[in-house]
């Protein structure tokens, strides 16, 4: 990506583990202004997170809001709130509500998050690891796996975030806010995604007045991970479309 004095922040929002994008995710996107920021920990709803984020780009007067997975959603919480200075949002692997489907899973979701110590560790994380794998994980720029998810969680995420995070999932709802997000939006969907339904792009798609969707072949739920630069490729050809003019205050 080319850069100038017009190009926009591009402000990246980490995923449910919580960890700031590395320098290798961010290398595909070159010279281009970038951020990105950790989740705080033990915080268990999306509106304080996007109050989080909100503080850490108060200083921008032009940017981008990409998000993954659980950052899409904080992503999108603070886009409804139509801050000044955002361009554009780009939302990976996300939801606009609570994107599990399956009742038995739900359940299970909010016991495994209450587990602490070995449980956490060997039956939370593994569980969790297994939802996010895909059969592609192993053919991107960086080859992934389960037994590497497990590790990023287990470096960045404490069980009580882990649970914290849960409640926030499981109580988040923007469905019938999607209307007030009023910059173009491209909605970057992975061909396999076992955790994330196929309706939560389709109701974000639908409820987002200027919103895309290109969806990535051959890609899971951790293409931020294996497929970096598959992933930035898709970000770059969007914003090429994007009108050079941030959201102004009060709009």
């Amino acid at each position: 990506m080319s850069t100038s004095k017009k190009d926009p922040t591009l402000v990246f929002i980490p995923c449910f583990s919580g960890a700031p994008w590395s320098a290798e995710q961010l290398a595909p996107y070159g010279e281009a202004p970038k951020r990105t920021l950790r989740l705080p920990e033990g915080v268990n709803d999306i509106e304080r997170y996007a109050d989080h984020v909100e503080n850490a780009v108060a200083d921008l007067d032009d940017y981008v809001l990409v998000g993954d997975s659980f950052g899409a959603n904080i992503a999108l919480a603070l886009a409804i709130r139509r801050p000044r200075g955002l361009r554009a949002l780009v939302l990976s692997g996300g939801f606009a509500a609570n994107p599990v489907d399956s009742k038995p899973w739900k359940a299970l979701m909010r016991v495994i998050g209450k587990a602490r110590g070995p449980l956490y560790r060997q039956l939370t994380l593994r569980a969790h690891a297994h939802r996010l794998a895909s059969p592609f994980d192993g053919e991107g720029q960086v080859p992934w796996s389960e037994a590497r998810s497990r590790e990023l969680f287990l470096v960045n995420t404490p069980a009580a975030s882990f649970d914290a995070r849960v409640q926030a999932v499981l109580t988040a709802d923007y469905v019938d806010a999607l209307g007030r997000v009023q910059v173009p939006t491209l909605i970057l969907t992975p061909s396999h995604d076992v955790l994330i339904g196929e309706n939560a792009s389709k109701t974000m798609l639908a409820g987002i007045p200027d919103a895309r969707e290109v969806v990535l072949p051959r890609t899971g739920h951790m293409f931020r991970f294996s497929h970096p630069a598959t992933y930035a490729t898709a970000v770059e050809d969007f914003l090429a479309t994007v009108p050079a003019t941030g959201q102004v205050a009060g709009a």
